[in-house]
């Protein structure tokens, strides 16, 4: 049964800031519970500050954002980000679904909306549904006419280049992405930026560096 209040206690979603760890085990509107430096849970409102560089600016029964340095850190149940020390490279962790999926928040073309995508390898492009694409902006009819083979068949796409993708740190650019009118529901994160990204799992965790 769904309760207003969504405490959730597993996966542990964490990331790293510096010397703090900030783990998310609970999200509602307006607070999170959060796990700092393995300390007890504790609840924080938006405006709280979580250590001395970080400070929690939103949250809902999806994500909690959080403040660092300067930047924004959205924090998802069963996604690690571990932000990494300047100049060693960024990477994020992956946490499988049940089903053994994985699927990750992206950022494109710099807007403040995300989209959940589907990480998957045998996509060769981003491939969005033309009603993600409108809600981001992106101006798909553009681009040039294509088709890809779906479960349903053969599918018309409008081929065309975001200008940048941002998985947590990781920022790529001029990215190829397919957009589908009919018969796509949910986005893929395909070959377009994988390639530009190593992959390694162990388990059911999935680790992604950006190569460059």
């Amino acid at each position: 049964m769904l309760k207003k209040i969504a405490l959730l206690c597993a996966p542990l979603c964490m990331f790293h800031v510096h010397a703090t760890d900030i783990g998310v085990v609970g999200l509602f509107p307006g607070k999170a519970i959060l796990v700092v430096d393995g300390a007890p849970p504790k609840t924080y409102s938006i405006g709280s500050t979580i250590s001395s560089d970080s400070k929690l600016i939103d949250a809902d029964r999806e994500s909690a954002t959080i403040l660092s340095n300067g930047k924004k850190q959205v924090l998802t149940m069963g996604q690690t980000v571990h932000r990494s020390a300047a100049g060693s490279g960024n990477s994020i962790v992956l946490q499988a679904d049940p089903r053994g999926h994985f699927f990750v928040k992206c950022n494109i073309n710099g807007s403040e909306s995300t989209v959940n995508m589907l990480v998957d390898t045998g996509a060769s492009f981003i491939a969005l549904p033309a009603a993600d694409a409108q809600r981001l902006g992106i101006n798909y009819k553009s681009g040039k006419v294509g088709y890809s083979r779906t479960a349903n068949g053969i599918v018309a796409s409008y081929l065309t280049k975001l200008d940048t993708v941002k998985i947590g740190d990781l920022e790529l650019h001029q990215i190829e992405a397919a957009i589908q009118e009919t018969g796509l529901t949910q986005p893929l994160l395909g070959m377009s930026v994988l390639n530009r990204l190593e992959m390694r799992r162990e388990g059911d965790q999935m680790t992604l560096t950006k190569r460059y």
